[in-house]
């Protein structure tokens, strides 16, 4: 009987017994799955991937999600509660009156009612946060999409559209491109109140061009930079309370009637605030512990611990502590509430939720510990979370509060990377807190307020936390955090020596890059992944960085070249097009003087313009088929061309110099006869003879031997060359090379070098090769008299005699006609 249809477990099947012994033990009953989340990005299927990083394709039409629909009121007033930050543990504190801002509230009311955007503009504490609860709950009905609360806190114009699509319409798993998102804004018609505005300038013109049909309410701090001239945005400054209205504001905090001297202090303060409503609000938590102190003789003992005398009543603050009371509001708190305080301090002013706040400090109960802080002003709200309020941080430092701040990141640290990655938290979750996230990060990689020789194993913990957050924020949508954890985890896997999830890092980097159109950065992020993984090993990651990397040849038009490939495998068939080879081929390989245009003296080898480089034309090896060649023949083509070309530059060099030395050393005479001299005209008609040249007089019995004289003694009867070799000046003439290296004059043969009685060689007018012993006087040929001419193409008789004197010319042409045509 099989024993696995009994029990609670029965009809469920069982892993495999491999699986189940080679899985780790970690102390839970099954090991957790690796969380993979679709996404459609663009045209883009995103699948988020944990463990080898996440793998992108195009989006099949199947898996294209439907037009994006509006949310109905109802879900609007749901998901405008929801971005109210969460009401802390403990009994609440009084409601506040919104004191002489009545005017500034019927303005904004009025210029939003018009369509016309405005930004509120005021010092940090001086109540611009109440002032937009105010008015949105008084324009929730005059936009068809009602009204959408955003924050800036830390994030972009980009940023900001995304979410304000996400509020308006319904969309899971979707985020559109940049032309998609634009054209989706363009239509929504709502009030946005944007709080903790972080950009001006063009960027916050860039945004309000995005909705036209959206009215703004921003609010933002006199150190952001102003809108540009042509961003059509009112301006309202607000600033502090009159005296009245801070005293009334102080009364309503304490809950009573003020005394004298609290009066008079309370004027002291305002005068020294600038009537801020926060220093108020802050004195009201002063006088509210000290009643407390008087009234409970007990709590006289923890404040004598902070340097109360004993029995001593409790004396009103200074007007110092007055103006920067959060270190003596700190020291009337409880343990749990001044070390959320640290933990806050240690994160840049970061307020972990009230849910994790247990597990943080050590303490059931300290989620009460965020009531405390609300009630005493040391925390404001932003979004859907608390920070420190303004001031109060550099206070807290100042009294010590910063002292064991890595010690305190670290453990943030840890305990984010142990949920992020928890399989109960959903991304949404793990974006709520993506803030808190990154301050902890931030401050173990940068080392702030870590001591010289601090405790190890600080960039480790960073790379673990960005490994778990990572896919979190990326399945969240919350994209600038997606980004910004990546390159902070990466700076941490370098430092640590990390190199597999530095390469998973890059990786994700460059997906990022590739959804959001920066195609370059996405290619230098994925061959530094595909390079690391490569040398690694890793072939599940090497494999989809490289189905990424083909993803960005493909959106960039072609292949990448140039990109490191790992061992074994091939980058793809460069895309090039060529025009088709003649059906008779190409011609084989011609020497560069052939080429070239005769164009006057000392153009050897140039070709037709000056400015056009020298070229060599071979042969195009194809296959048989007639298809294009590989890339591989055609850079073994490409070599083989480069040999023969530097071959025949080679030769060409060597032939000129020794024509230049021959002409140098040779009689400088006039032509025998049937040769063409320099400055006479050779013309082609249709007499026998081919070219008429400039002949000497019927009557001229002049020879070669009646010029100069040469210097040098030659031997009797052996002919000598005047300048057809080369050119006056010491160059060679344009036709003084043949292909095979032979000098040549044009309307004769080529001549070679014939060996003389004083042993210098002497240009010979016959075309045969030289006889292998010295030929006697006689029996070289009278330079005064002309050869017998043959037949073209007839062969040399068998005793030696010339072959013929009649020009070369190509297959088809008159015998005995000559050009300076190439020779092809």
């Amino acid at each position: 009987m099989d024993n696995d249809t009994f029990g609670d477990d029965a009809g469920q099947p069982r892993p495999p017994r491999d699986a189940a012994a080679s899985a780790p033990d970690y102390g839970q009953s099954a090991p957790a799955l690796a969380r993979t989340v679709q996404l459609v990005s663009g045209d883009f299927l995103l699948t988020v991937n944990p463990v080898d990083g996440s793998e992108i394709e195009p989006c099949p039409p199947g898996e294209r999600p439907a037009p994006p629909a509006r949310h109905s009121a109802a879900e609007r007033t749901e998901l405008l509660r929801a971005a109210q930050p969460p009401l802390p543990a403990g009994p609440p504190a009084p409601p506040l009156p919104l004191l002489e801002r009545d005017e500034e509230r019927q303005r904004l009311v009025r210029l939003l009612g018009r369509g016309r955007s405005v930004r509120l503009t005021g010092p940090a504490g001086s109540g611009r946060s109440a002032l937009l609860d105010a008015v949105a709950e008084e324009c929730a009905n005059l936009a068809p999409d009602g009204v959408v609360r955003l924050n800036g806190h830390h994030r972009t114009p980009t940023e900001l559209l995304h979410n304000l699509f996400a509020v308006v319409h319904k969309a899971p798993r979707y985020r559109p491109d940049r032309a998609g998102l634009l054209e989706l804004v363009h239509g929504i018609g709502a009030i946005v109140v944007l709080d903790d505005l972080e950009f001006g300038g063009s960027a916050l013109g860039e945004l309000l061009d995005a909705a036209p049909e959206c009215a703004f309410l921003v609010a933002a701090t006199p150190d952001i930079a102003a809108p540009a001239a042509d961003s059509h945005l009112e301006e309202v400054f607000l600033g502090g309370l009159g005296r009245s209205a801070s005293l009334e504001l102080l009364q309503r905090t304490v809950d009573r009637p003020l005394t004298e001297d609290e009066t008079n202090w309370a004027g002291d303060l305002w005068f020294e605030s600038e009537g801020l409503p926060l220093r108020f609000i802050q004195a009201g938590a002063l006088l509210r512990q000290g009643d407390a102190l008087r009234s409970d003789p007990e709590d006289l003992e923890s404040y004598n611990a902070f340097g109360a005398a004993e029995g001593a009543d409790v004396p009103l603050p200074t007007l110092g502590e007055g103006a920067a009371p959060a270190a003596l509001l700190a020291s009337r708190l409880g343990e749990s509430a001044r070390e959320t305080l640290r933990f806050a301090v240690a994160l840049g002013g970061e307020v972990p939720h009230q849910a994790h706040l247990p597990a943080l400090v050590g303490d059931t109960h300290a989620d009460a510990a965020l009531g405390e802080l609300m009630n005493c002003g040391l925390l404001s709200p932003a979004g859907t979370r608390y920070r420190l309020a303004a001031g109060v941080i550099a206070q807290l430092a100042e009294k010590g509060y910063a002292d064991e701040a890595a010690a305190h990141a670290h453990t943030a640290a840890q305990h984010y990377a142990w949920w992020a990655g928890h399989p109960s938290v959903t991304p949404e979750r793990a974006v709520a807190e993506a803030d808190a996230v990154l301050a902890a990060l931030t401050a173990l990689v940068q080392g702030q307020g870590s001591p010289p020789g601090g405790e190890a194993g600080h960039s480790s913990a960073a790379v673990l936390l960005a490994r778990s957050a990572a896919p979190a924020f990326a399945a969240g949508q919350h994209w600038s955090a997606w980004e910004r954890v990546l390159r902070v985890g990466s700076e941490a896997a370098r430092i640590a020596g990390e190199v597999a999830e530095e390469a998973y890092f890059h990786h994700e980097l460059g997906v990022l890059a590739l959804c959001t159109g920066n195609l370059d950065r996405a290619r230098a992020e994925l061959e530094a992944s595909i390079g690391m993984r490569g040398a690694l090993a890793d072939k599940p990651g090497t494999v989809a960085g490289r189905r990424a990397l083909a993803l960005v040849a493909d959106r960039a038009g072609g292949p990448v070249l140039g990109g490191r490939t790992p061992a074994g495998e091939e980058v793809p068939a460069a895309r090039y097009e060529e025009s088709a080879s003649p059906p008779g081929g190409v011609p084989a390989a011609v020497p560069l003087a052939e080429l070239g245009q005769v164009s006057g003296p000392g153009s050897v080898g140039r070709s037709k313009t000056p400015d056009e480089p020298a070229t060599l034309v071979s042969r195009r090896q194809t296959p048989g088929d007639g298809t294009r060649p590989s890339r591989r023949l055609s850079f073994i083509g490409g070599a083989r061309r480069n040999l023969v070309a530097a071959g025949a530059g080679a030769l060409l060099a060597a032939v000129l110099g020794t024509v230049v030395t021959l002409g140098a050393t040779s009689d400088k005479q006039d032509p025998p006869a049937g040769q063409v001299r320099n400055g006479q005209t050779a013309n082609e008609d249709d007499t026998q003879d081919g070219l008429n040249a400039d002949e000497p007089g019927g009557g001229s019995t002049k020879s070669p031997g009646d010029g100069p004289k040469n210097p040098d003694p030659v031997t009797p009867g052996a002919s000598t060359s005047s300048g057809d070799a080369s050119t006056p000046g010491g160059r060679p003439s344009p036709s003084s090379s043949r292909p095979g290296g032979e000098p040549s004059t044009p309307g004769k043969p080529p001549t070679k070098p014939t060996p003389t009685t004083s042993g210098r060689p002497t240009p010979s007018t016959s075309s045969t090769p030289p006889p292998t012993s010295t030929p006697s006087p006689s029996s070289t040929p009278s330079p005064s008299s002309t050869p017998p001419t043959t037949p073209a193409g007839e062969n040399t008789s068998a005793s030696g005699a010339p072959a013929s004197s009649a020009p070369i010319t190509t297959s088809g042409a008159p015998s005995g006609s000559s050009s300076s045509a190439p020779v092809i």
